[in-house]
């Protein structure tokens, strides 16, 4: 008979294994004795380390072959004392000054940071909006000053404004007689001269047909105002529609005289 020892880490103590071989019946074999060996068996260590036990919150985790943590919720920690560090009016809880006082200064921070976000989320929309606009050469476009000096009476001009034609006629006393004389209840769109223009001599209308964009020819058709080609719509020298497919007169756009009234601003 064999004997063996098995050891296995930190359960060797304990762990005793022991082969026996028996002899065979058919064989003759020699006797053999058990192996006279002494098993000496360790007694697990002391623990040299003292542990008292800990009081307040504790937090324990274990685990089949890991170790065993013990956690402490530090309740013994002292807060410091900042008593040297405050304000004296925030020193006394109790008072209400100190409660004012404190308000007081939360509210002067927010206001100081307050200020310059929304000045700074003004600045920022006004560029983002400022983006948006019409640049500097449009703007340059959007009016036109005209020396009404220029224009003899009896005539018309015709300007570029906004990409679309401007006529500026400088009218007779027939004329505006003639206009001033038609009665607006009879007209496709009833509209008086005097509605149309703020200075009697002068006329100031966009040069565009009202059926289809046409543009229409100065001092011409049956009404000696203005005569569309393209449909046969007739104007007369106040920009009424008085014959023809338009159905609307023709537009009167912004405008102002300077002081003078040598000079038209338009648009």
């Amino acid at each position: 008979m064999n004997a063996f020892v098995a050891r296995g880490g930190a359960l060797a103590p304990y762990l005793t294994a022991t082969s026996q071989t028996l002899p065979s019946l058919t064989r003759v074999t020699a006797s053999t004795s058990p192996l006279k060996e002494k098993i000496v068996v360790q007694k697990r260590p002391t623990p040299q380390t003292k542990f008292t036990r800990p009081t307040g919150q504790i937090a324990v985790t274990s685990s089949i072959g890991g170790a065993t943590q013990v956690r402490f919720a530090h309740t013994d920690v002292t807060v410091p004392d900042f008593s040297d560090y405050k304000r004296k009016t925030s020193k006394d809880t109790s008072s209400s000054d100190s409660s004012l006082s404190s308000r007081g200064f939360t509210y002067l921070l927010m206001a100081g940071g307050t200020v310059p976000a929304v000045y700074g989320a003004k600045a920022a929309v006004h560029h983002f909006v400022s983006t948006m606009s019409a640049s500097a050469d449009v703007l340059a476009l959007a009016k036109i000053e005209i020396k009404l000096a220029d224009i003899p009476e009896g005539k018309s001009q015709t300007f570029k404004w906004r990409g679309k034609p401007l006529f500026i006629r400088h009218r007779t006393a027939e004329e505006i007689e003639k206009e001033q004389s038609v009665d607006p209840s009879t007209l496709r769109d009833p509209e008086h001269d005097n509605v149309r223009v703020k200075i009697p001599e002068w006329l100031v209308l966009v040069g565009v047909c009202t059926h289809l964009g046409c543009v229409p020819i100065a001092n011409a058709g049956e009404f000696g105002g203005y005569y569309c080609p393209c449909h046969g719509s007739h104007y007369d020298a106040s920009g009424r529609i008085r014959k023809g497919p338009a159905p609307l007169n023709l537009e009167v756009p912004t405008y102002e005289f300077s002081e003078e009234d040598t000079l038209l601003t338009v648009g």
